[in-house]
């Protein structure tokens, strides 16, 4: 059994660690407003961006000078797989459960027989993504020094994705990121971005015509990169979102299990100290009785 001294310690230990994981919960819940207000006002813009697209990629004739971003490359071997995570931890599983996303459609690719490739975005996935794929990591995208990713890394990243794209690095492109739903589920999501998506059945099937003006060629080349900063920024802006809800709760969970195992502790506290007590004054008795 510990001692008093020790039982004291490991209280006074556990109180402050409440005291931190209390004013993490505040300050990601301060944080979820802004974060959550900026991931649903971005979606309405971003799904229907992706519609337009995806209408277009159906409606219009394929042919040789058609736009690689919309027409794909002709291949369908090297798939890259986008991995955003964050790049702080003390947020549950919240990076756990994008890379296990990725890590299953990777496995899948690989089993069909295509070649996977990783590009990450993000600090916490790392290690993760090392562990099982340390040689089909083809870039990083450092956003350690960032307090908070905006349209800015978002465009950064499309650009590199593109230049990549077009010397041919990879044929069909995903995207991993965390879909904010509540602070208490983000649902991991993993889609196609590059080429464009064409969904199956008749889901755009309703899209009217589309007339182009001044140029369909010109049109489409200022809309396909947009539509692949648009969908990166809306899943930067999703993931912001859900890091914040996974912290909130998990630091929340945090806060609670300390007050349970303070609870547990000043009981064995009083009865470790009142056994300390019960045998002081048996010993006195016991020897006022031998006097």
């Amino acid at each position: 059994m510990a001692s008093l001294k020790e039982l004291k310690g490991r209280i006074a230990s556990v109180k402050s660690t409440q005291k931190i994981t209390k004013a993490k919960q505040m300050v990601a819940s301060a944080k979820l407003r802004k974060a959550q207000a900026a991931a649903e006002a971005a979606r309405p813009y971003a799904e229907r961006l992706e519609r337009v697209m995806a209408s277009l990629a159906s409606k219009i004739s394929i042919s040789d000078s058609s736009p690689k971003l919309l027409a794909g490359t002709g291949k369908d071997q090297i798939h890259l797989l986008i991995v955003t995570s964050s790049d702080r931890g003390l947020c549950g599983a919240f990076n756990s459960n994008i890379v296990k996303a990725a890590k299953l459609k990777a496995r899948e690719l690989e089993a069909a027989g295509k070649t996977v490739l990783f590009y990450l975005v993000g600090r916490k996935g790392r290690g993760m993504i090392i562990r099982d794929y340390p040689k089909q990591i083809v870039r990083y995208f450092d956003t350690t020094n960032l307090k908070n990713q905006g349209f800015a890394e978002a465009q950064a990243i499309s650009a590199e994705l593109i230049a990549m794209y077009e010397k041919g690095e990879f044929d069909v492109a995903h995207l991993f990121y965390s879909k904010f739903r509540s602070a208490l589920l983000q649902e991991p999501v993993g889609r196609q971005i590059i080429p464009v998506a064409i969904p199956a059945g008749d889901a755009v099937a309703s899209e009217a015509a589309v007339e182009y003006e001044p140029d369909e060629e010109e049109i489409l080349a200022e809309l396909l990169p947009r539509n692949v900063t648009t969908q990166i920024f809306g899943a930067l802006l999703e993931n912001a979102a859900s890091e914040q809800g996974a912290s909130m709760t998990a630091m929340d969970n945090a806060t609670r299990n300390a007050g349970d195992l303070i609870n547990r502790l000043t009981i064995e506290y009083n009865r470790s100290r009142q056994a300390a007590i019960t045998t002081e004054l048996v010993e006195i008795i016991s020897g006022a009785e031998a006097l």
